[in-house]
C-alpha cells in the first residue's frame, strides 16, 4: 500500500500539474497521500518532514535565486540584455539567424541572466531575425531553448544556473566539476542542436515554407506564471515591471556584468576560497559543516553581487526606476525558490516513508554502476516533476549520501557524478508539462503541435547524447 501511495502522489503532482494547479498546493496534498498509505502520521510528516526538506531547500540556495533573479532584472531593465542579443544578431545577420539566436542565448544565460529574462528579451529579435530569414515561426522554440536551456543550464563549466549548484553541498565540488567533460557535453548538445535546426530551415526552405505572423503572448496569464515558476528562477509575473533605457549600453559595457560573473566565480572557486582558512565551519553554531560543502554556493553568490553592483555602477543614469527593478527582481525570486522547495519537500516525506526502501533498491540497482543509476534517477524524477531543479534536489537528497558512498567505493570522482547528475536533470524535463517549455511556445506565439517536435531533438535528444557520451568516457577516463 505505501508504493501505491507513492506513485499516487506522483500521478496527482503530475497531473494536476499539467492542468495548471500550483506545485504549492499539489505538493503538500500529494505527500500526504503517500503518507496516508503507508498508515504515517500525516501532521508529523506536514509540520516535521515536509517543511524540514523545504527549508532547507530554502536555506540552501534562497541567496542565489534572490541574486540572480536582480541580477538578471537589471540587465534586463538597463537594456543590457537587449544591446547584447542585438549586437550578436546584427554580426552575424540573417543568413546565420539561427546561430546568432543561440549564441546570444547561451552568452547572457551562461553569464547569469535568468531563463525567463532571456526568453521575453531575446524572443522579439528573434520574430524580427526569423521574419527577414523566412525561417518558419515555428522552429523559433527550439532554437531559443537551446541556447539557453541546454547546455549553459547544466554543462557548460561554471555557469551560474541554479542546476549546477545544486549537486554541491552533496559532493563538496564546486560550478567546475569536470571541466572537460562538460566542455564536450556543451559541444554535442550544440552541434547535434545546430545540425538540426539548420537541416529543419532547409527543408522548409526547399518547401517554400516561411514565417508566419502569430498573436503575442498574454504575459499576465496566471496559469504561465505558475507552470513557469518550478523551471526557472524567476516570476515570469515580474517581467513588466520598471522600466527600460531608450538607449541601451555600448556593447563593451553591456557584457562587462557577464564577464564578471564567469570570473568572479572561476576565481573564487578554484584560488581563492580552497586557500583560506575555514576551519571554524566545524564548529556547531555553524551548523557542523565544511568549506567543501558551501564554497561553490559562496562562488556563486559573490559572483552575483560583484555582477550586480557593476551592473548599478556603469548603468546609474540607464536605472532611472533602481528600486522598482531591484523590487521586480527580488519579488520574482520568491515563487520559484517556494514552488521548488514544496517539491524537495514532497521528495523529504516519500524518503521518510518505509516504501521508499522499495524504490531505493529498485533504482540503485539499475545495470551500469553509479553513475548510470545516477544519471536514470535525475531524468526520471525530473520528468515527473517537470524541473530540472525540483528533480535534481529530491533525487540527491533521497540519494546523495548514499551516491557519495558508492563512488568513494568505486574510486569515482564526485565532480564527475556532479557533472552526471546535472546533465541528467536537464533531459526529460522539458517534457510538455514543463513550465518553461509551455513558457517558451506561448512567448513565441506557437502551440506544442506546431513547434514540440523540434524542441525535442534540440533539447532532450542532443542533452541525452551528450550525456551517453560523458558516462561513457567518464566510465573509462574518469573526471577532466
Amino acid at each position: 500500500m505505501g508504493l501505491l501511495g507513492i506513485f499516487l502522489g506522483l500521478a496527482l503532482l503530475l497531473g494536476m500539474s499539467f492542468r495548471g494547479w500550483s506545485v504549492l498546493l499539489l505538493a503538500p496534498a500529494a505527500a500526504l497521500i503517500g503518507a496516508a498509505f503507508s498508515g504515517e502520521p500525516l501532521l508529523a510528516h506536514l509540520t516535521q518532514t515536509f517543511m524540514d526538506g523545504a527549508a532547507r531547500f530554502v536555506a540552501q540556495f534562497f541567496p542565489i535565486f534572490l541574486l540572480g533573479a536582480v541580477f538578471g532584472k537589471l540587465m534586463e531593465d538597463s537594456g543590457s540584455v537587449s544591446a547584447i542579443a542585438d549586437y550578436m544578431t546584427k554580426r552575424l545577420g540573417e543568413q546565420r539567424a539561427i546561430l546568432a539566436i543561440v549564441l546570444a542565448g547561451a552568452f547572457v544565460t551562461y553569464g547569469g541572466v535568468s531563463l525567463m529574462v532571456a526568453f521575453f528579451v531575446i524572443v522579439p529579435m528573434a520574430q524580427a531575425l526569423f521574419r527577414v530569414a523566412a525561417i518558419p515561426l515555428r522552429l523559433m522554440p527550439a532554437t531559443i531553448a537551446l541556447g539557453t536551456s541546454t547546455f549553459t543550464m547544466t554543462a557548460l563549466p561554471g555557469t551560474p544556473a541554479v542546476q549546477n549548484t545544486i549537486p554541491m553541498p552533496f559532493f563538496g565540488t564546486t560550478p567546475f566539476a569536470a571541466p572537460g567533460l562538460g566542455v564536450l557535453a556543451s559541444a554535442i548538445m550544440l552541434a547535434f542542436g545546430l545540425w538540426w535546426l539548420t537541416r529543419a530551415a532547409a527543408r522548409a526552405r526547399a518547401k517554400g515554407e516561411g514565417y508566419s505572423a502569430t498573436v503575442a503572448a498574454t504575459m499576465d496569464n496566471e496559469f504561465l506564471r505558475e507552470r513557469a515558476s518550478t523551471a526557472a528562477a524567476f516570476d515570469p509575473a515580474e517581467v513588466t515591471h520598471a522600466t527600460r533605457p531608450a538607449t541601451p549600453p555600448p556593447i563593451l559595457l553591456a557584457a562587462l556584468p557577464l564577464l564578471v560573473v564567469v570570473f568572479i566565480n572561476l576565481t573564487m572557486s578554484l584560488l581563492v576560497l580552497p586557500r583560506l582558512d575555514f576551519s571554524f565551519l566545524g564548529e556547531e553554531r555553524w551548523g557542523g559543516t565544511s568549506i567543501s560543502a558551501v564554497a561553490g554556493v559562496w562562488a556563486v553568490v559573490l559572483a552575483l553581487t560583484a555582477a550586480t553592483i557593476v551592473t548599478i555602477a556603469i548603468n546609474w543614469g540607464r536605472l532611472p526606476t533602481l528600486r522598482q527593478t531591484m523590487d521586480a527582481g527580488a519579488n520574482a525570486s520568491v515563487l520559484p525558490i517556494v514552488s521548488v522547495a514544496c517539491l524537495v519537500g514532497f521528495g523529504s516525506v516519500v524518503a521518510a516513508l518505509p516504501a521508499f526502501a522499495m524504490v531505493r533498491e529498485w533504482v540503485l540497482s539499475v545495470e551500469g554502476g553509479p553513475l548510470v543509476s545516477l544519471a536514470f534517477a535525475t531524468n526520471v524524477l525530473a520528468a515527473l516533476t517537470g524541473s530540472a531543479s525540483g528533480g535534481l534536489t529530491i533525487a540527491l537528497d533521497a540519494l546523495g549520501s548514499t551516491y557519495m558512498k558508492l563512488a568513494v567505493a568505486a574510486g569515482i570522482d564526485p565532480a564527475l557524478m556532479h557533472r552526471v547528475a546535472v546533465i541528467g536533470s536537464g533531459t526529460l524535463d522539458s517534457l510538455p508539462h514543463n513550465g518553461a517549455v509551455v513558457t517558451l511556445l506561448a512567448v513565441c506565439g506557437c502551440t506544442h503541435k506546431e513547434s514540440y517536435f523540434d524542441m525535442v531533438m534540440s533539447g532532450i535528444v542532443g542533452p541525452i547524447l551528450a550525456l551517453i557520451a560523458v558516462i561513457a568516457i567518464g566510465g573509462v577516463f574518469g573526471s577532466f
